[in-house]
């Protein structure tokens, strides 16, 4: 099958703390606005788009088996954009991985975060 179907992509994010997950996702991380209809909102997300609604559940740190996806932000620096999180009040874990650089962070629902230098190994220009 061809992916000549397919206009755009996007994530829906179901959260328990609407109010806090929007103001996290749009000031914290500071997504771009796409469509704000009250009650569901939509973020840019690369050439995709996150909308957040209720009807979630939050626990403090949702594991795999709780949440079997990750939000990944893939970035230039993990160490820069860690920092300026942390500064934020948002706790990062950063990581070296045989495959790269990720730093794990939770959103206001406990959501799991990620941030991963984009150009180790495999997002990396060939030489």
């Amino acid at each position: 099958m061809s992916n000549d179907w397919l206009v755009q992509t996007g994530l829906v994010l179901f959260v328990e703390n609407y109010d806090a997950c929007v103001a996290f996702y749009r000031n914290v991380l500071e997504l771009p606005l796409i469509k704000d209809q009250g009650d569901i909102i939509i973020l840019g997300f690369g050439a995709g788009y996150l909308m957040i609604e209720p009807g979630g559940t939050a626990r403090a740190q949702k594991s795999r088996v709780d949440n079997p996806a990750i939000l990944r932000f893939n970035v230039a620096d993990v160490d820069a954009v860690a920092g300026k999180l942390r500064a934020l009040g948002v706790a990062v874990d950063v990581q070296a991985n045989p495959w790269g650089i990720t730093g794990l962070f939770h959103d206001p629902d406990g959501n799991p975060c990620q941030l991963r230098n984009h150009f180790d190994s495999t997002f990396a220009p060939k030489a």
